[in-house]
C-alpha cells in the first residue's frame, strides 16, 4: 500500500494553504476557512496515492466543502430568519491607497458568486482561466466573461469612492 510522503504533504501545505484559505473565505459558513482547508489536507493525507494534479484536487475539495457549508448556512439562516455573514478580509486599508479597502471588500462580497469566484481565484489564488474553468466545470470563455463582468461591476461601484480618478 503506497502512502503520500509526509515531506511532500508539508511542501504542498506550504505552497497552497494560504491561497486555499483565501479561496474558502468567499463562502461564509459556520465552519472557518482554515478548518475547511485543514480537512482537505487530512483527506489528502488519507489518499493511497497523490492525485495527478494535487493543486486542482485541493481546490476542488475546498470548493465543494465551502459551497456545501455555505448552502447549509443559508438554509439554516432562512429557517431562523437570521441575517449576517462572516467573510474574511480580502483587502487591507493603507493610508496611501486610492480606494477604501473596506468598500472594495463590500463591493466584491456583493458580486454574484459566479463573478466573485473567478476574481478571487485569479487574484489571490493565482489560478489561470483554464484551471478555474476545470475547477468550476464551465468553459474558459464563460469564466473569462464572468471575470471581466465582475471587474467591470466593481470598477463602476468603486469609481465614486476613489480619492482621485485614474485615467
Amino acid at each position: 500500500m503506497a502512502t503520500i510522503d509526509p515531506a511532500e504533504l508539508s511542501r504542498w501545505f506550504d505552497r497552497y494553504a494560504a491561497a486555499l484559505v483565501m479561496y474558502a473565505r468567499q463562502w461564509p459558513s459556520g465552519e472557518s476557512a482554515e478548518d475547511v482547508v485543514q480537512d482537505a489536507f487530512v483527506r489528502l493525507m488519507a489518499q493511497r496515492t497523490a492525485p495527478a494534479n494535487v493543486k486542482a484536487w485541493l481546490f476542488r475539495v475546498v470548493r465543494n466543502a465551502a459551497v456545501s457549508g455555505h448552502r447549509s448556512q443559508r438554509r439554516r439562516k432562512r429557517r431562523e430568519r437570521h441575517v449576517g455573514s462572516r467573510r474574511g478580509a480580502w483587502f487591507e486599508n493603507r493610508p496611501d491607497d486610492l480606494i477604501d479597502a473596506t468598500r472594495a471588500q463590500e463591493v466584491l462580497a456583493a458580486l454574484p458568486d459566479e463573478q466573485r469566484e473567478p476574481i478571487v481565484l485569479r487574484t489571490w489564488c493565482e489560478m489561470g482561466f483554464q484551471e478555474i474553468a476545470d475547477l468550476v466545470g464551465a468553459p474558459v470563455s464563460t469564466i473569462f466573461s464572468r471575470y471581466e463582468a465582475g471587474l467591470a461591476a466593481m470598477r463602476r461601484k468603486l469609481e465614486s469612492s476613489c480619492k482621485t480618478r485614474i485615467p
